[in-house]
């Protein structure tokens, strides 16, 4: 029999097909005006032979081999659910007992599900909490660097996570958007807890109302033909050179908005003597962008009512923090900040929702428990924080203590896809004693993990998703049975809990029904207090989505308007009130890193600095999957080369190297290497190549760090650096390599099948 669920994932909102208890197709949702290609690869990606069907602990790991072993290489032994948690929970008991609850780590990153009770992280963090605490991290991949910088500039994050300026408000009354980094329309399928509505067709009404968006990036590709955007080739890394010689010009010209700098801004009188020699012809040499082209940019911001914009792609680099401060310099020098559809913004094109045009609504979440443990990392170091227990880190004005952790536990995340210098990350990861993965698939955690949890996807079981970038909110039915003896993470947890004695303070006596019916309950009396009416749980359950007001007519949004209008009655929350071109808390800190002020660091890899041969990778999200979800679909599996993740590069970059397209290479620095597939891309900057992550890691030799990964993941050549010791952001797009021809057989990839399976006698 044939039955129809709703559903929804990152990638957008689906009615499940399912038949006999399997998936057989997914729908997409009725109001997406264009839904998502990546839904047609959940079916067979759910019912991958990836899956992993019962608990496993490493082999090694039962026999005593623990810290101080590599992970990766061991067989995996089956047992029962039983004894998986008895072994687990005797195991937390031990580590929290010895060696303090700072001892585990349950940073456990990653996007998980789009459903809200069921996010993986928030329930293995509640359990953690509960159970006496835990070290954590704090911010994101995607944007650690902003996170961690854009409050002492402008007060809040808000300027590239919240409600930002809106493409109703652009296409309203900008005519020029400089777009550092691109605005690829790929990102803008793709949102944390789903999304009904991609940015693409607001983007595009805007160009159709007369907005001219130049495209400043190495790569044409990172916007859309159909935007007919200018593009602007810059070799990676080098935008702020450009910023800072556009505001070089301007100031020549005299045309610098004083009024805003001197009533709306602190710190211009320090920072504009820096401007002195930062002129395009300097910046030409730097970026490979004409003089000429930096002076008219600048003057048709100032002739036109303009839009910066910058993708999160560029503070993911060397001191990645010097584009973003100095792209709110160069508004701030316009005066455009606050002006309607005008000013300052980040994240357009990088992911989805991004600028659509929305009311503030309350968020729908599962509670959070107390950590009592007050032990934290940046996220992107996590490999420091195994490297070196008992030092220190130097983190935004604070000395971070490194606690000793002897138990990681990680649930709805893979650090060895999103992670850098893979190779490090292995080494380190062979210091705790328990590894612990929540995993439906045997992807890269799973493998290096001692023991193993089969979770359910989301497909196994019921949800809520939400996005506060979304106007929709979706019910997300159970389409079929858990394969396998896959479990949900809270039930996984349940048990754990009743075993360490506190299952009551966990489950609050709620089972998963109850649990939505409770969190539906909390954000309809949220939203209740501010206006909006949403139906009851079982109008909604029935009915598969609650659909919040559109904007009205005139309610187009501009961020930081009330500042721009009245700088004293709503000031910004920075130390000044204003926009802090030079900011004395960061410059008191004294980082050579980071600086109290926009300034041009010549990156540790860039071309400026490559010898004879070398190629300026840049890793990105592909639009065959997110990150690297869904990578065992069919969607990723026909974009590869000879099953290999595709490596873009200039047809004469390729010539200069005697390479043929669709022929497999191997891309390597001092750190790794990894084989790839060719792919010919004239809309590369020369010098340049592009590799998407998520390919999922594959090495030659599983457990040996610096083993060649046959799948083509670029973390085993990115740098594991810090951007500077004021943010410790991640700097994977300032990366050189090499390219050659493979030489001899063709390694098979593995990465979608299990690894090896022992069965030990009971």
């Amino acid at each position: 029999m044939t039955e129809i669920k709703p559903h929804a994932s990152h990638w957008g909102f689906f009615d499940a097909v399912t038949e006999g208890g399997r998936l057989v197709a997914v729908r997409p949702f009725a109001q997406d005006p264009v839904p998502a290609s990546l839904i047609e690869a959940v079916p067979a990606t759910v019912h991958s032979r990836a899956r992993i069907d019962r608990p496993y602990i490493r082999k090694g790991w039962l026999e005593g081999r623990r810290s101080g072993h590599l992970r990766g290489g061991d067989a995996f032994v089956p047992v029962s659910w039983d004894r998986a948690i008895r072994l687990l929970a005797e195991e937390t008991a031990r580590i929290r007992a010895e060696h303090g609850h700072e001892a585990i780590f349950g940073g456990s990153y990653g996007w998980s599900s789009a459903g809200r009770f069921h996010h993986a992280k928030s329930q293995l963090q509640r359990y953690l909490g509960l159970g006496g605490g835990y070290t954590f991290s704090v911010n994101a991949y995607s944007y650690a660097t902003a996170q961690a910088l854009m409050p002492h500039i402008l007060g809040t994050n808000e300027v590239f996570l919240g409600r930002m300026t809106d493409w109703a408000a652009v296409a309203q009354n900008a005519k020029l958007m400089l777009a550092f980094g691109g605005l690829a329309a790929k990102n803008g399928f793709v949102c944390s807890g789903g999304a009904a509505n991609s940015y693409g067709p607001n983007m595009r009404a805007a160009v159709a109302a007369g907005l001219r968006i130049v495209n400043i990036s190495p790569y044409r590709g990172d916007t859309e033909e159909a935007l007919g955007a200018e593009w602007v080739p810059i070799r990676p890394g080098t935008d702020t050179a450009m910023m800072l010689a556009m505001m070089n010009h301007i100031v020549s010209l005299g045309r610098e908005d004083r009024e805003f700098l001197a009533t709306r801004c602190t710190g211009w009188e320090k920072f504009a003597p820096s401007l002195a020699g930062r002129t395009p012809e300097w910046a030409e040499g730097i970026t490979g962008v004409s003089a000429a082209k930096i002076r008219a940019l600048a003057e048709e911001c100032l002739a036109r009512p303009s839009l910066l914009t910058a993708t999160w792609s560029l503070q993911r680099a060397d001191y990645g923090e010097q584009p973003y401060w100095a792209l709110v310099a160069l508004a701030s020098v316009l005066g455009n900040i606050g002006k309607p559809g005008q000013g300052v913004t980040f994240g357009y094109g990088s992911s989805g929702g991004i600028g659509n045009p929305r009311k503030e609504l309350p968020g729908l979440s599962l509670p959070a428990a107390r950590n009592p443990v007050n032990r934290f990392i940046p996220v992107g170091r996590i490999t420091e924080l195994l490297e070196r227990p008992g030092g220190t880190l130097e983190y935004n004005g604070r000395t971070l203590p490194l606690p000793d952790i002897r138990m990681v536990c990680w649930a709805g995340g893979n650090p060895f896809h999103h992670h850098q210098d893979l190779n490090r990350l292995m080494r380190a990861w062979a210091k705790p004693e328990t590894i612990v993965a929540h995993e439906p698939w045997w992807t890269g955690l799973a493998r290096h993990a001692d023991i193993v949890l089969p979770a359910t996807t989301t497909l196994e079981r019921n949800d809520i998703a939400h996005s506060s970038r979304d106007r929709f909110v979706r019910a997300m039915h159970q389409a079929i049975p858990p394969q396998g003896q896959a479990r949900n993470d809270h039930d996984i947890l349940a048990d754990l809990a009743d075993a360490l004695g506190f299952r009551a303070r966990f489950t609050e006596q709620r089972d998963e029904d109850a649990w939505l019916r409770h969190i539906y309950g909390r954000w309809q009396q949220a939203c209740a207090r501010v206006g909006f009416e949403a139906p009851d749980f079982d109008r909604f359950w029935a009915e598969g989505h609650v659909e919040m007001p559109p904007i009205e007519k005139g309610e187009a949004f501009t961020q930081f308007a009330d500042f721009a209008s009245d700088p004293e009655e709503h000031p910004l929350n920075t130390p000044s009130g204003k926009v802090e071109i030079h900011s004395e808390t960061v410059a008191a800190l004294g980082y050579a890193d980071c600086p109290g002020m926009p300034v041009w660091l010549e990156p540790r890899e860039w071309l400026g600095k490559a010898q004879a041969g070398e190629l300026h990778l840049l890793s990105y999200q592909p639009p065959t999957r997110l990150h690297s979800q869904l990578d065992p679909g069919p969607i990723a599996a026909r974009d590869k080369i000879q099953g290999r993740e595709p490596l873009l590069i200039h047809p004469e970059d390729a010539a200069a190297r005697g390479l043929a397209e669709g022929q497999v290479v191997r891309v390597f620095n001092g750190r790794g290497a990894c084989l790839a597939g060719v792919r010919f891309d004239d809309r590369l900057t020369r010098g340049v190549v592009l590799l998407a992550t998520g390919a999922w890691f594959d090495p030659l030799e599983p457990g040996v760090p610096g083993s060649l990964c046959v799948h083509g993941n670029p973390n085993v050549l990115t740098p594991d650096i810090a951007t500077s010791r004021l943010t410790q952001g991640l700097s994977a797009q300032s990366c050189l390599v090499r390219v050659e021809a493979w030489q001899g057989p063709l390694p098979e990839v593995r990465a979608h099948v299990p690894p090896m399976i022992e069965e030990l006698p009971v």
